[in-house]
């Protein structure tokens, strides 16, 4: 099969493939810290009226995250990561770093990286794995406050990575959609995109969401039950 006929498989990732490892998700029961729900921890106007609040909610999902390990799911995805190579795309919406971790390499963190931090002077990134922060809130080399490198609730995408994930999206002839509600935009739209461009959809999620009236299949269970069948027929489906 030549390059250009090859067949290109790209995913979405959701809070649910992580809560399958123990991290708590923005949404459901798991979805308060100290009975204050997460926009006001996770907006630019909660850090702008008090950082340190802010950064004591990251540094708590820092270390539970910090101690969650990749599950099935994390790593049945790098399987085919590793039999497809380039032809293999991952887009997250998810913060934890755990695909990372289970040998993903083309991912696109769509949400940023709980393991960053970004200058609010000089805006430099930088990766930070220190657990705990020495200081909060941390600093920059150049004395400006770091902020988590995530992306807040009414902030806008890293534009390179979304533009990577749109046009993965486009360019797929399989769109596998795991762990994810579906109602967060504009990364939902990531699916109807690959469909619009003649995609077929396949879903991992143990309810309905919006887009499993487009799924062509739909496995009802967590990531971690089903890998091994996903990964067997994703695998076929590819050639």
């Amino acid at each position: 099969m030549g390059a250009n006929n090859a067949k290109r498989i790209a995913v979405l990732t959701g809070a649910g493939i992580s809560a399958e490892s123990g991290i708590a998700t923005f949404r459901g029961s798991g979805g308060l810290w100290n009975n204050v729900p997460v926009e006001e921890v996770a907006t630019p106007q909660a850090f702008a009226r008090d950082p340190e609040k802010v950064w004591r909610f990251y540094q708590a999902r820092r270390e539970q995250a910090s101690k969650c390990e990749p599950n099935a799911g994390h790593l049945g995805l790098a399987r085919i990561e590793r039999a497809l190579g380039d032809r293999f795309s991952l887009a997250t919406q998810n913060v934890d770093g755990l695909h990372h971790a289970a040998g993903s390499r083309r991912v696109f963190e769509i949400h940023g990286s709980l393991w960053k931090t970004r200058c609010t002077v000089c805006n430099i990134e930088e990766e930070n794995r220190d657990v705990p922060l020495p200081e909060l809130p941390p600093r920059c080399s150049c004395g400006g406050m770091l902020r988590p490198a995530v992306v807040w609730f009414g902030e806008a995408m890293p534009e390179e990575v979304f533009a990577k994930s749109v046009a993965a999206a486009a360019a797929a002839s399989l769109y596998l959609v795991v762990g994810t509600s579906a109602h967060v935009e504009p990364a939902a739209s990531l699916a109807r995109l690959a469909v619009s461009n003649g995609a077929v959809l396949w879903e991992v999620n143990p309810e309905e969401t919006p887009l499993t009236a487009y799924c062509a299949r739909s496995w009802r269970a967590p990531a971690g039950d089903v890998t091994d069948e996903v990964v067997e027929a994703a695998l076929s489906f590819a050639g």
